[in-house]
């Protein structure tokens, strides 16, 4: 249980990994998450499952090495096991035939967006798939999404790939071209979620933003996921992650993701001094 089976760079510094989870691979549904820890003296952390085989029994992550648990995560190769693997959890996205979809990925969102596009186009939907990076070499998915999105566009914010600029100034073209859009989700870096959310907000479209706030325990206990969705205090991880995005206070969600960055950056420093001691 929870052996790796698959391990790849797909871009600069973001991994895919596949393990062994029979269990979790027979529940797993679109936005749905697991949360994880690689060692005894390993922290808890969540990673959405981006896909799933039930005959395979396997499920797939994809992952950024952005701090200590993930940097560790990283040097694990296939053959080697995950210690703790807890899931699905979260509520999964509801997927049926809207009509038109917008699928709205920025970074590493795109791998989050993708099991939804996936799911969205076999219920019978026109997917519309809009992908951005900061350059090229960080684009994410692309044959995949493109195989299962009627149109796909891809934007980069150096234009070093398809339109130069952000996925919200292609949401607003289609838009002011006259695309009659049913649904609109989202998921990458909290700014361009807001963004998004502001961008079809005036024209009443139905907006879902997949939240990936602190997270410990998956459960609810921690309160460390407490979001403001329409005045009310939620928990990610058990009401979400995904919430209506006209309803979320992101300048509050925002202003918590930052409070750690100093101890996650002094967290990275000692791990990376570790490893040079141990070689």
């Amino acid at each position: 249980m929870n052996e790796i089976l698959e391990k790849r760079e797909i871009a600069e510094n973001i991994l895919l990994i596949k393990i062994h989870n029979p269990q979790i691979a027979k529940k797993a549904q679109p936005g749905n998450f697991v949360i994880l820890r690689t060692h005894e003296d390993g922290e808890r952390f969540p990673l959405t499952i981006g896909d799933s085989d039930v005959e395979d029994g396997t499920i797939t992550m994809f992952f950024m090495i952005v701090g200590r648990s993930t940097h560790h995560l990283s040097t694990l190769d296939v053959g080697d096991t995950i210690l703790n693997v807890m899931g699905p959890l979260g509520n999964h996205f509801d997927v049926k035939n809207y009509g038109t979809v917008v699928v709205v990925g920025g970074g590493i969102g795109i791998a989050v967006a993708y099991p939804e596009a996936k799911a969205l186009s076999k219920a019978g939907n026109r997917v519309i798939s809009i992908i951005g990076a900061r350059n090229k070499d960080l684009l994410l998915m692309e044959d995949e999404l493109r195989e299962l999105s009627d149109e796909l566009y891809i934007t980069t914010d150096d234009g070093s790939k398809g339109h130069k600029g952000f996925v919200t100034q292609v949401l607003q073209k289609l838009i002011d071209d006259g695309e009659k859009i049913d649904l609109v989700t989202t998921i990458g870096p909290p700014i361009m979620m807001k963004v998004v959310s502001n961008v079809t907000r005036p024209y009443g479209i139905k907006t879902i933003v997949n939240l990936n706030p602190i997270m410990l325990d998956g459960t609810g206990m921690c309160g460390g996921c407490r979001v403001s969705v329409g005045g009310q205090t939620l928990f990610a991880c058990v009401d979400g992650p995904s919430f209506d995005g006209h309803e979320v206070d992101f300048d509050l969600l925002m202003s918590r993701l930052g409070h750690y960055r100093e101890k996650e950056s002094e967290s990275v420093e000692e791990h990376q001094c570790n490893l040079s001691l141990q070689r």
